[in-house]
């Protein structure tokens, strides 16, 4: 058993290997901010928005990418303040200008419209894109973030404790309670520390570049009414160990078009994480087959 094991496992990352490999580093410049892409694929174009502290390697490492590649034009992107991307520790560099760095980057493509799909951070950006340019996408998926609806002041308190923590310690404690699942244990200081310490070891982290960010959060705030009036069709998948998934229901009850997935036992991150979770492909791969065919 162990030996089938790992000759499907040798067979999987061969499959995978082709596919991750020709897609090559690409850059373009979005209102002097330099962002970082790969596309791997054909057909209809889906873009691909990581989360907090992530990059687009995370779509590739989890097999997200290079499956829906198979069907699609695969579009993934390191969001400014991320991986390859432009690092500028000016809140106001953030905010907006991640949401629009998208808009750009079909613009610089030239695509008229695309999928989306968003995860924690990269589903607020979405949620966002929908209200402001709707009419450059074809679906959207919200995975684990229903989109920033209302801002108030223990928000900002926990934005600017979120941000100093980072500038400290390049990881955040706060934001580590805030998505640990409701039900089960907090984090503990080791994994508080471990996180930080890998933060500090990643290259590609900015923890100083992360703080601005946090600090541009409000920047992405849309109202109720706004996320109701949408129209494009949209997908939300969250685990039901997420703290996010009430807020993900009361979008549905927002907007009641809304296709709601909730995934027994996965949670916002970690080993059990919804990227992580073979119901998530097949959610959507469902979603965009039913709701949009590809072209023949």
């Amino acid at each position: 058993m162990k030996h089938l094991r790992r000759c499907v496992t040798v067979l999987w990352v061969v499959l995978l290997a082709p596919a991750i490999s020709s897609a090559q580093d690409q850059f373009f410049d979005s209102n002097g901010v330099t962002i970082h892409y790969i596309e791997q694929g054909r057909g209809e174009p889906i873009v691909l928005l990581h989360g907090v502290g992530g990059s687009l390697q995370n779509f590739v490492t989890r097999g997200v990418l290079p499956n829906l590649a198979r069907d699609y034009r695969v579009i993934a992107l390191d969001l400014r303040g991320h991986g390859q991307s432009g690092k500028p520790h000016d809140p106001k560099q953030y905010g907006r200008e991640m949401s629009l760095d998208v808009v750009r980057l079909l613009d610089h493509l030239g695509i008229r419209r695309a999928h989306v799909v968003g995860y924690s951070l990269g589903a607020f950006l979405t949620a966002q894109l929908l209200t402001l340019h709707p009419d450059r996408f074809l679906t959207a998926t919200l995975v684990a973030g229903p989109g920033l609806l209302r801002w108030t002041p223990e928000l900002a308190r926990e934005a600017e404790q979120e941000a100093t923590e980072r500038e400290k310690e390049c990881a955040s404690r706060t934001l580590m309670y805030l998505l640990a699942p409701p039900t089960g244990p907090t984090p503990t200081e080791e994994q508080i520390n471990a996180s930080a310490a890998a933060c500090f070891a990643d290259v590609n982290q900015d923890r100083f570049a992360i703080a601005a960010l946090t600090r541009s959060r409000r920047d992405l705030v849309i109202t109720p009414t706004a996320a109701a009036a949408v129209t494009v069709p949209t997908l939300a998948i969250v685990g039901s160990l997420d703290p996010n998934t009430p807020s993900m229901e009361q979008l549905k009850m927002l907007r009641p078009a809304l296709k709601l997935v909730i995934v027994d036992g996965a949670t916002h991150n970690g080993a059990r994480g919804i990227l992580a979770q073979p119901e998530l492909l097949a959610a959507l791969r469902q979603f965009l087959s039913t709701t949009h065919p590809p072209s023949p």
